[in-house]
């Protein structure tokens, strides 16, 4: 049982009857440490294996965990979701707790309830809003908030409602009111239900303590206080407890989770073993040097309990950090470096491009697809396929009756969309609210894109002219684009939010649109939201298994207002960044300048290396070397070093020598835009260069001649 495990992990397995507290980095062999402890104490006659409650929190990883054990031999474990517990306690105790009357009806939804809740209180919701007030209601009922108390909470909470706080209260009561006279549950009455069960009835207590004596929860930075109130139910004072969480992992705080009960773990267990997993077997070590840079910069709670992972695979290829000039390029180029991943061998299904938003999905959709990549999304709905795209639509297409055919595109749309409740202001409150808004802002992107692209049509046989895109091109754009990205697919790229991905791993992972302004996203206004964005980041650089592009585009749209790369990424910040301060410190020297930036010559990519800026290229894009050139400016860098008694780098470094034979620069403006080469050393040398560039031979420019460097 403990052959191949690590030291930590094998501390794991052994530590004594008790609360365990396994603090476990991505990658380091959780599922195995928590299976194998299990498996261990069962298979030693220490417990027996029907009276152990494992809970996670995905019914993926339950399913895992099942099957681990019963390879490990410890079958007769109960490994499910918090949800899946409760239901099952709830379904067998109902008679006795209901009095003979059996367990009400679950509601798969709350959206129908709530919208006819806030239509009670004088609230149109349509479904974007319907759930978010729903997501409201599912925060206060996890979060142990009455009805009564919801607006304080709220405030306290620092809650970002999708209405006034009170009107929201006024929707909750409503709901919890239509629940009771439809005579149904939803998912946290049935939580609240199993605590009341156990609680409240001495004997369904001394039932299910009889039952379940050891526990072993997984995930544990995302427990909400309901589920913590459940799981403390469950113990009853007893603590033959291991729990196993990562708090950099800590996401999703938004729905109430919290990891305040990892992080207080060992003080509310005065005698708790304390287990630190860091040897990471998902990632190189260079994608977990990436990781550990970007969440050692991290402030906050969840900080205390920040580990330094130890990457144990071989060394692979350097993290790829790329800027490009706007999204669509970036777009793009990963759907081209997915490509050629592919047909270097990599399967589609370990490759995926992760992102903050899904509104992002729609460029990744399109320029996939246009490379012949087969692709899915992961947790959400194709692009076109979402209820609020199809309906604009829709939209647009009753719109081409009624706008005039002369009205520019984009406005156009906009017209159109108004017409659908989109703004162009500032998008309202609420997730699913703020996910419309962004999806319909993204149309209204396309508009502009295609509207800088006009079409031509031909006239006669010697002359064409350009016309305005209309909206009804655009529509049939629309109408394309959607059925291209229609065709079904069994394995391909995997397209997700950073959210949805977590708990996944794959061989390639992109990570896109790392922009200030979306993450960290401009609704994150505290530090605390500031730092759940960091984290996010965090999780997604560690789902690559070996490698790993990062990126961002200086504009949103070809032409468009400049961003700057996201302050999580210490190495853009330094290297790639359109800005950079400059002469000291202090606030009188707050000076700033633009720096010059230099763009790969083949893929348009930002170059961040100073080799990679000299060569005007990416190292893994194709060399165009003219080689007699190059050994002809090798021969005259010799004899110039050799006059001037220097060595042959102060003239040209190899690099620029390679970047010279590259890019045969025939004029000087073209000589000086390689990096390296300043007006100091094109008075020099300018000369000679491009008369070798032109043909000349070494000894038409290198006569008998004694070059002078002026002090």
């Amino acid at each position: 049982m403990l052959a191949g495990l690590d030291p930590e992990q094998r501390s794991a397995v052994t530590a004594p009857a008790g609360p365990v507290c396994i603090l476990a980095g991505a990658g380091t062999g959780k599922t195995r440490a928590i299976t194998s402890r299990i498996a261990h104490r069962a298979l030693s006659g220490e417990i027996s294996p029907r009276h152990v409650l494992a809970v996670t929190f995905t019914a993926r990883a339950a399913a895992e965990m099942r099957h681990r054990l019963t390879l490990l031999g410890a079958q007769g474990v109960q490994a499910r979701t918090f949800h899946a517990a409760a239901l099952r306690q709830v379904r067998y105790f109902a008679p006795r707790l209901l009095a003979g009357r059996a367990m009400p009806e679950l509601l798969d939804s709350k959206v129908r309830l709530v919208t006819l809740a806030a239509a009670r209180v004088g609230l149109r919701a349509d479904r974007a809003a319907a759930r978010d007030l729903a997501g409201e209601i599912e925060w206060a009922k996890s979060s142990l908030v009455e009805p009564a108390d919801y607006v304080v909470s709220a405030a306290r909470a620092l809650r970002d409602t999708p209405h006034e706080p009170a009107k929201v209260a006024d929707v909750f009561t409503a709901y919890e009111q239509l629940k009771r006279s439809n005579g149904v549950i939803d998912f946290e009455d049935m939580l609240r239900a199993a605590v009341w069960g156990i609680e409240e009835h001495p004997d369904v207590g001394e039932q299910v303590r009889g039952q379940y004596r050891h526990f072993v929860v997984d995930e544990y930075q995302d427990v909400n206080p309901l589920q913590q109130r459940l799981l403390d139910a469950w113990l009853g004072g007893r603590d033959d407890l291991t729990v196993v969480g990562d708090a950099s992992q800590t996401i999703y705080s938004f729905t109430g989770a919290t990891s305040a009960y990892l992080v207080d773990f060992p003080r509310r267990h005065r005698n708790a073993t304390v287990v630190r997993l860091v040897r990471d077997y998902r990632s190189t070590p260079q994608v977990v040097g990436l990781a550990n840079a970007v969440i050692s910069q991290a402030r906050g709670t969840e900080a205390r309990l920040r580990l330094e992972l130890s990457g144990q695979r071989p060394p692979g290829p350097e993290p790829d950090l790329r800027i490009f000039t706007d999204e669509p390029a970036e777009a793009n180029a990963v759907a081209a470096r997915c490509r050629a991943l592919i047909d270097a061998g990599t399967p589609a299904k370990e490759i995926a491009v992760l992102f903050r938003v899904n509104a992002q999905s729609e460029a990744y959709e399109k320029a996939l697809t246009e490379a012949s990549v087969p692709y899915v999304v992961q947790g959400a709905e194709r692009f076109f396929e979402r209820a609020e795209v199809r309906q604009a639509m829709v939209a647009l297409r009753a719109a081409t009756r009624s706008i005039p055919g002369e009205t520019p595109l984009p406005t156009a749309v906009v017209e159109a969309l108004t017409a659908v409740g989109w703004s162009p202001d500032a998008p309202p409150a609420g997730g699913a609210a703020r996910e419309r808004w962004e999806a319909l802002s993204a149309l209204v992107q396309l508009s502009e894109e295609y509207a800088a692209s006009p079409e031509v049509v031909p006239i006669g046989e010697a002359a064409s002219v350009e016309r305005q895109v209309t909206l009804s091109d655009f529509t049939e754009e629309l109408a394309r684009r959607a059925a291209q990205q229609h065709v079904p697919t069994v394995d391909g790229v995997t397209l997700a939010s950073l959210h949805s991905a977590k708990g996944l791993e794959w061989d390639a992972v992109f990570l896109i649109g790392l922009a200030e302004g979306t993450l960290p996203t401009t609704y994150a206004k505290t530090v605390e939201q500031v730092e759940e964005e960091r984290r996010l980041l965090y999780v997604g650089i560690t789902r690559a298994r070996e490698w790993l592009w990062l990126s961002y585009a200086a504009a949103r749209s070809p032409g468009g207002r400049a961003r700057r790369p996201s302050r999580f990424l210490p190495q853009l910040d330094r290297s790639g960044g359109t800005e950079r301060a400059v002469g000291g410190t202090g606030p009188a020297r707050a000076e700033r300048r633009r720096t010059q930036i230099v763009s790969c010559r083949i893929c348009g990519a930002t170059l961040l290396a100073g080799p990679d800026r000299k060569l005007g290229r990416c190292p893994t894009c194709p060399s165009d070397i003219d080689d007699e050139l190059h050994e002809r400016l090798r021969e005259w860098r010799q004899r110039v070093a050799a006059a001037q008694k220097v060595p042959a780098y102060v003239v040209f470094t190899d690099a620029t020598l390679i970047a010279l034979a590259e890019r045969r620069p025939g004029r000087s403006e073209e000589l000086i835009a390689i990096a390296g080469i300043g007006p100091r050393k094109l008075g020099l040398y300018g000369d000679s260069v491009l008369a070798l560039v032109g043909g000349a031979g070494v000894d038409d420019v290198c006569p008998e001649k004694t070059f002078e460097i002026s002090s």
